[in-house]
């Protein structure tokens, strides 16, 4: 698995993660401000489109991670 494909699985697990905990209605609810987190997620995701750039993939890469097409 490359480096992109993990960046974007825990992209997907995060905004994930932050809906359960963050909607009134799901059985996990904790509190409204855990959908910031989704906000934050789709903030970076767009960030790295532009500037082609993300800090997780450098992390990946520098801990042997192969980098993908």
């Amino acid at each position: 698995m490359s480096s992109w494909q993990i960046v974007r699985i825990f992209a997907g697990l995060f905004i994930l993660l932050s809906l359960t905990l963050g909607l009134p209605d799901s059985p996990w609810f904790i509190n409204t401000w855990w959908l910031a987190l989704t906000a934050f997620v789709g903030v970076n995701l767009m960030q790295s489109g532009f500037t082609e750039w993300c800090l997780l993939e450098s992390v990946l890469r520098k801990f042997g991670v192969k980098a993908g097409n």
